[in-house]
């Protein structure tokens, strides 16, 4: 048993709740940008003053609407503005947030909110106000519906107005530091989503503690972040909280099918995403550079680009002549990059599923460092992190300060520290088998180094024993295979079998530019091509890679191109893009027995 935790950096305090940050702003920084949103296509500033203003109207509107201290008000919304206006106004009104994704299912829908007892929802849309009142017959406790895009917030801040300041300070002030500010419900890779109670008290431990070891990230009147992760994930909340706690200027975008357009109007100082983003980025720029005949180019900029982040690391540090080759490669190719990613910025943090060392010594390479984190539902988001002045590219840094991480006899990370959650709603089987002698039992595997720097290996329920006995950790060889750009997401099975396979879906996206360098018909798919030699072998190569970062027992021996897409539609993948193996499983048997048939 192995154990590393590091002091608190900042003091949680000792009574208080999250909307006190809004009041201390406007007190401290009336003036300051701490938001901005979009207006006729361009971006606005919106002041500390303003937000106040805005939270407090929305929060008195929604007292008049009925809801009482402690109720909880589902928010049901794509990332946007209005998104931290109501979660701040929720608060204000003494309630608890339950967010929903916004591409939830009735069904899903219907359980969360009938879990939680929401007693009233905010929606975005039409469409998301259709599929909660088809399931409103189900929800008793459920009050009323109000909808963004029909004028939500205007109408909420007029029914407020006879709302004395007196009633509304009161409620402000009705949550304490241990009482729930949120309910957020895990994305359930497998059984039902089970709703982790975070406190007050959670953000503000890991919040604090994110923004003052990160603090040249976060300085008020110079800094910028661009939340484009769903709101309702922990991690979006991670970025809308910190930011108003250091302050900096928080945008909001609903989506990244436009965004490196949004990075560039914007341009974020800090950006926080997940790897899938970061990936796209690189192989959008190498597809680009092939396509204007400057793949060699390219590529010899990658690949000095990484050498130079590991020279980094080393005592003596580059050499002359790499140190030169980055020079003359930073005019041409880096900047260029740095620019896709708004100009100015310098640091991202990337969470959610492993980056790849290979991805994170070309992004510190071309000057824009990703440092990687690691965290779940459970912690608030981030329970480690990579410090900004000692980054290790391939950990997921150290322990959240203020917190222990210590490793299990069986290699599970366990979890200890003021920013874990307080259990699951309406689950005490759940929350004794998680939080069991103080320690959050992750479900995760892991190391430690001699510096307190974490690695995720894998998860302890995804482990995959063949029928050799080998153990398999599916994680390492998944990532590596994912990062190839004609690859979407990538499967390793082989549990009780004679060897390792793997299920493997294309970036449809990708797919046509190389269907296109190759002569291949014009529309060609993966229906029409999974079976083509050349595809067969770029895509053999990807999983090569992934071999490379294994040894011979736990490498993949054959692999099926699929013609379909793994979708949160059907079920496969949770909103925060993680596998469901049990129904990939299911949905694809005859797939998976092809590997191994013969």
């Amino acid at each position: 048993m192995r154990e590393f935790s590091l002091p608190a950096l900042y003091e949680v305090p000792s009574d208080g709740n999250l909307t006190d940050l809004i009041r201390r702003n406007a007190a401290q920084h009336p003036d300051a940008a701490v938001m901005s949103r979009k207006v006729g296509g361009a971006w606005t500033d919106v002041d500390a003053t303003q937000f106040l203003a805005e939270v407090r109207g929305v929060a008195k509107g929604l007292i008049a609407a009925g809801v009482e201290a402690g109720d909880r008000v589902a928010l049901l919304s794509r990332t946007r503005y209005e998104w931290v206006l109501l979660d701040f106004a929720i608060w204000s009104a003494g309630a608890v947030t339950v967010p929903v994704y916004e591409t939830s299912s009735p069904e899903q829908i219907q359980w969360i909110l009938g879990d939680s007892g929401t007693a009233l929802c905010l929606v975005e849309s039409e469409a998301h106000q259709a599929s909660v009142v088809s399931v409103q017959a189900d929800l008793p406790d459920l009050k009323g519906i109000w909808q963004i895009e029909d004028d939500a917030i205007r109408r909420l801040t007029a029914i407020g107005e006879d709302v004395s300041d007196e009633t509304l300070d009161l409620r402000m002030a009705s949550a304490k530091a241990d009482d729930p500010a949120t309910i957020v419900y895990t994305s359930g890779t497998t059984g039902r989503p089970k709703g982790c109670v975070l406190t007050h008290r959670s953000f503000f431990a890991e919040c604090g503690n994110v923004v003052e070891r990160l603090k040249p990230l976060f300085r008020s009147g110079e800094c910028s972040v661009l939340l484009f992760l769903p709101a309702a994930h922990v991690f979006g909340r991670l970025v809308e909280v910190a930011s108003v706690m250091a302050p900096i200027k928080l945008g909001c975008v609903p989506d990244i099918k436009h965004l490196t357009d949004e990075l560039a109007s914007f341009r974020p100082t800090l950006i926080l995403g997940v790897p899938r983003v970061f990936e796209k980025v690189y192989n959008a720029a190498r597809a680009k550079a092939q396509a204007d005949g400057k793949g060699r180019i390219f590529d010899k900029a990658a690949n000095t680009a990484i050498a130079y982040s590991r020279a980094l690391d080393t005592p003596q540090g580059p050499p002359l002549g790499l140190k030169l080759k980055h020079k003359i490669f930073d005019r041409l190719v880096y900047g260029k990059l740095r620019a896709v990613l708004g100009g100015r910025g310098e640091y991202a943090i990337s969470g959610g599923a492993p980056l790849g060392e290979r991805l994170g010594h070309f992004y510190r390479g071309i000057g824009f460092t990703v440092l990687e984190g690691y965290g779940l539902t459970e912690t608030c988001a981030a329970t480690a992190f990579n410090p900004w002045d000692r980054q290790k590219i391939g950990t997921v840094g150290q322990p959240l300060p203020g917190s222990v991480v210590r490793i299990a006899d069986d290699g599970e990370v366990l979890l200890h520290g003021e920013h874990l959650f307080t259990g699951y709603w309406n689950n005490e089987a759940a929350t004794a088998e998680a939080l069991a002698d103080g320690w959050f039992h992750t479900g995760d595997i892991g190391t430690l180094d001699e510096d307190g720097y974490l690695t995720i290996t894998g998860r302890k329920k995804e482990i995959i024993v063949t029928a050799g006995g080998k153990n398999v950790a599916p994680a390492v060889i998944e990532d590596r295979i994912r990062g190839h750009a004609l690859v979407a997401e990538c499967m390793v099975v082989g549990d009780g079998r004679p060897f390792v396979g793997a299920l493997v879906t294309l970036d449809e996206e990708f797919l046509g530019r190389w269907a296109e360098e190759h002569g291949k018909p014009s529309g060609s798919t993966a229906v029409s091509l999974r079976e083509d030699p050349e595809l067969l072998a770029a895509v053999q190569r990807a999983v090569d890679d992934g071999n490379a970062a294994v040894s011979k027992a736990e490498s993949v021996r054959k692999f099926r191109i699929l013609d379909s897409q793994f979708t949160e539609e059907a079920g496969h993948i949770t909103p925060s893009l993680k596998l469901k193996r049990n129904v990939v499983a299911k949905d694809f048997a005859d797939e998976i027995e092809s590997i191994y048939r013969g």
